[in-house]
């Protein structure tokens, strides 16, 4: 396992990014709107990081089984990180991250998963399956729907998880990785074990809607349950309700329901997957080594289930760091840190 030392070259890679962020800051508050190397206007937020509000149009396109909403930022040209979002988030998590990133030059796609916001399914027949291998090759569709051969990879919650599965699954197609709360591949089996009494009650949820009451429960208050989450996975976050209200318009998607309780009834091997990914989810039972370069992000007020660095640490065979954000930092790290989860975005994919 090699580990990613702060050389010279990515100093100065950052202070190239944070220069460029903040004169791109400057100039919003300016009401100057910069032009790229073609001499094209390109739109930036119109408020500083930390207020930003939306990414402005969703794009549509078609990919595997989906026609998949996306945000897109940056210079078509620049290298491609893809920002993948968990539950009960939406693309909302990057709303800071993303204008950073483009202004340091990156193209920066943001996509709803499956089950959120514009992301509909093509057909009506189409399995409404939730299991993690499902949500990677649907990252890897959009990829070539897109014509991106490789792209860095960043994600927190089910969106990291997504990430570990292309960075392990195909490698070729991930120029590097960060993931929140580090390796978190998994496997029906093991969701099969239990666990310690503490840990357990941990995933109460899971076990709530692992029951018909709590289907129903979450079909109806799915808002007020996504923000308890919200509450409880980042103590210190204090978000507002408008920020809430942005990101719960997404869990109004007709198909948001099944595949949330599909994908955690999957887990506990409660739900049946689909045939055609049972090879992935052998080589995912293995636990297989993610070889890029990756850095692993934690927040030091992480309040949902995660695992210790150390336990995962063995499976990141590349070159790797993993960095702890403090301040109060909870598990919507993105959101909550866009400033380091922008850096790390850069750094690990200046390494590469």
């Amino acid at each position: 396992m090699g580990e990613i030392r702060t050389s010279g070259d990515i100093d100065e890679h950052r202070r190239r990014f944070i220069a460029t962020a903040a004169g791109a800051v400057a100039a919003v508050q300016l009401g100057i709107v910069p032009a790229n190397a073609q001499g094209t206007p390109r739109q930036l937020s119109t408020i500083r990081p930390g207020t930003n509000t939306s990414f402005g149009t969703i794009r549509q396109i078609d990919a595997g089984v989906l026609s998949v909403g996306y945000a897109e930022a940056g210079p078509a040209d620049g290298p491609p990180v893809l920002l993948l979002h968990g539950w009960p988030y939406d693309i909302h998590t990057y709303v800071d991250v993303a204008p950073l990133l483009a202004s340091a030059g990156y193209r920066v796609i943001i996509p709803y998963l499956r089950g959120y916001g514009a992301t509909r399914f093509l057909s009506s027949d189409t399995v409404r399956n939730g299991q993690p291998s499902a949500l990677a090759v649907d990252a890897v569709a959009l990829m070539d729907a897109l014509k991106i051969e490789r792209a860095t990879l960043a994600g927190c919650d089910w969106g990291a998880r997504t990430a570990d599965i292309v960075a392990a699954l195909w490698p070729e197609r991930c120029k590097a990785l960060v993931s929140v709360s580090g390796y978190l591949i998994g496997s029906q089996e093991a969701g099969r074990m239990p666990l310690p009494p503490k840990a357990e009650l941990e995933w109460w949820y899971q076990f709530y809607f692992a029951t018909d009451r709590g289907r129903a429960g979450y079909d109806k208050y799915r808002r007020e349950f996504a923000k308890l989450i919200w509450r409880l996975a980042s103590p210190k976050w204090d978000f507002d309700d408008a920020t809430f209200a942005r990101s719960a318009a997404a869990f109004d998607n007709p198909d948001h329901v099944n595949i949330v309780i599909h994908n955690y009834r999957w887990r506990l091997g409660l739900a049946e997957g689909e045939p055609k990914y049972d090879g992935l989810e052998q080589r995912l039972a293995a636990f297989p080594a993610i070889t890029v370069s990756t850095i692993t992000l934690e927040g030091d007020a992480n309040g949902a289930p995660h695992p210790d660095p150390s336990a995962y640490a063995k499976k990141l065979s590349g070159k790797y760091e993993h960095r702890l954000i403090t301040g109060g930092i909870g598990h919507n790290l993105p959101q909550e840190a866009p400033q380091a989860f922008a850096e790390a975005v850069v750094d690990v994919t200046a390494e590469s």
